[in-house]
């Protein structure tokens, strides 16, 4: 473990070491084949970009290169091979080394994929240039992970910055009332709600739990209402909001059974930045 005073902004100490867990990164793919969310995320993105690569064909007679997209909290690549089998150049962005050792490790083994590993925050992304990337997608709660509204914004701000005209960002999101079907869930709502009242670092939706190993990973979980406010804040337009049920499998147009969202936005011409 790297010493503490490296953590960067949004980072939660539990999620400094989940990042540095070897064994976690290693058994990553074997973990998330069997979760249902994870097949729904890949699906849902991979049509998105379909459409998105078929719209950018018939805009361009004769295409001088491929359509560049950002994968951001890439992990071991689950989501940017199948993206480069599209026809995308993809960066895959992640903060943990071991991760990103692993989708190394699978470009050798698949040539043919154009997949480029950048070790980064997703809050600290200067190493960007503006209005390089056609799209970008944030998937599996991914976005959740950043500690602090004003971190989560910073990032938010980056993607509109780092997009260029016209290009999307897809991402996805836990929904903070679904805690009430969990069981407890009403309570730690109430302690979460309690904790922002009484600390300027903590929000309401903030949450630790125990996960693979690790007693207090952490992840924020929102409203709609706190997105919107996100997006716009972002610059990025909101281009539609999915619902997804609650065991992950499938969407839903049922507000009562939603635990989750997925997000499609746009860096629309003129756009700017809200103060």
């Amino acid at each position: 473990m790297p010493p503490e005073w490296r953590r960067p902004d949004g980072v939660a100490p539990g999620t400094w070491r989940y990042l540095h867990q070897r064994s976690i990164a290693r058994h990553y793919d074997q973990f998330v084949a069997d979760t249902p969310l994870c097949t729904l995320d890949r699906d849902f993105l991979l049509d998105h970009l379909r459409q998105q690569r078929g719209e950018t064909a018939s805009q361009t007679k004769s295409e001088t290169h491929s359509p560049l997209v950002l994968d951001l909290g890439c992990g071991t690549g689950r989501l940017a091979f199948p993206a480069s089998e599209l026809g995308f150049e993809v960066v895959g962005v992640d903060l943990s080394q071991h991760m990103l050792e692993e989708l190394a490790a699978r470009s050798e083994r698949e040539p043919q994929a154009c997949v480029v590993p950048v070790r980064a925050s997703l809050v600290e992304l200067d190493c960007f240039a503006d209005g390089i990337a056609d799209h970008a997608f944030c998937m599996f709660s991914t976005l959740g992970m950043i500690a602090g509204e004003a971190n989560r914004l910073r990032f938010l701000r980056h993607v509109h910055r780092i997009l260029r005209d016209g290009g999307t960002f897809v991402f996805h999101v836990h929904r903070r009332w679904a805690a009430l079907t969990e069981p407890g869930g009403a309570k730690q709502l109430l302690q979460s709600w309690l904790r922002s009242r009484r600390s300027p670092t903590d929000d309401f939706g903030d949450w630790t739990y125990a996960y693979r190993g690790l007693p207090d990973m952490f992840m924020h979980r929102f409203d709609t209402r706190e997105l919107r406010r996100l997006i716009t804040a972002s610059g990025l337009k909101l281009q539609r909001i999915d619902r997804i049920n609650l065991t992950g499998t499938a969407t839903t147009h049922s507000p009562f059974q939603t635990g989750g969202y997925f997000l499609t936005t746009q860096k629309v011409s003129g756009t700017f930045l809200e103060e």
